[in-house]
């Protein structure tokens, strides 16, 4: 990257609001590939103490503070913010301690779930001119496009609680409850809430007592890409692993496979059928159809 393209007025006055994982580092390594050096607004309940080394303009606020983000953003010059790494579902609601505008903004939400909140805060950035933009821009070739990713593909029985799975996981995504669920025998064992992937199929391998599980995670119907991506990482594989969970199905073009190398690899590794399967919205309709015949 040239320095002119480096300072060019498309890659100027970008920012990133980090959470937990390496999702923030990833980003930042995305857009430095571009020549974009973002300033870091850090939250400090949930963001790695490592991103200090990783980012060359960072901030530290806490949740709830709102304003202050703000603040800092139009400081750093931000015009446009991407927002990567989870915040735990539970520490919105339990650790929170909103400043006055956070406080004002929650007041006025009809509900109170994670969507409705982020979302809120994103209209909000908006309306301070700062354009919340689409968490997975920098990261394309983490995207995978729909096929069998692993060396096996599942097998006839794993195939058949797939097909079950992502029928109830459509369901569930649609309520916006949670967009995971693990299947054996085209059952359903556990459905993800606010708890998360890892911690869901842990659940169903406590239930089930170490019996073969299928794993489905799917997006939302209206997932908002700015923030909130399915994500499956190398420590899921691991969880899969240890829980005897033999295959996963994700949705193609709209799940995120950090350290994807690393991840097909453990997956080969563990005999883990890894499957995308190609977005429909309409499927959504016919699911929820079909549960209100059932």
């Amino acid at each position: 990257m040239t320095a002119a393209a480096s300072n060019s007025p498309e890659n100027a006055g970008w920012g990133l609001i980090a959470g937990n994982g390496d999702f923030p580092f990833l980003v930042l390594e995305g857009a430095r590939s571009r020549g974009i050096e973002m300033a870091v607004i850090a939250i400090r309940e949930e963001a790695s103490p490592a991103l200090d080394r990783a980012a060359k303009r960072i901030h530290w606020v806490s949740l709830g503070e709102l304003s202050r983000t703000i603040e800092l953003l139009h400081q750093e010059g931000v015009e446009r913010a991407v927002m990567a790494g989870q915040v735990k579902h539970n520490k919105i609601f339990s650790s929170i301690r909103p400043d006055w505008k956070l406080a004002k903004l929650l007041f006025s939400l009809p509900a109170k779930n994670t969507d409705s909140l982020i979302g809120a805060v994103a209209r909000v950035l908006e309306e301070e001119g700062i354009q919340l933009v689409d968490s997975t821009r920098f990261l394309g070739p983490l995207l995978p496009a729909a096929g069998v990713l692993t060396r096996r593909a599942p097998d006839e029985s794993e195939a058949a609680d797939i097909a079950y799975g992502r029928n109830v996981a459509r369901q569930i995504a649609g309520l916006d409850l949670g967009q995971t669920v693990v299947v054996r025998d085209r059952a359903c064992v556990a459905v993800e809430a606010m708890e998360g992937t890892d911690e869901t199929i842990e659940r169903a391998a406590r239930i089930t007592g170490g019996q073969r599980l299928v794993v489905i995670k799917v997006s939302k119907p209206n997932q908002d890409m700015r923030f909130d991506v399915p994500v499956i990482g190398v420590q899921t594989i691991g969880v899969m692993r240890r829980s005897h969970a033999t295959a996963l199905a994700i949705d193609a073009g709209r799940t995120l496979l950090f350290d994807r190398d690393a991840l097909i690899l453990a997956a080969d590794d563990a005999s883990i059928a890894i499957e995308a399967f190609p977005f429909d919205k309409t499927l959504f309709t016919e699911a929820a159809g079909a549960a209100k015949k059932s």
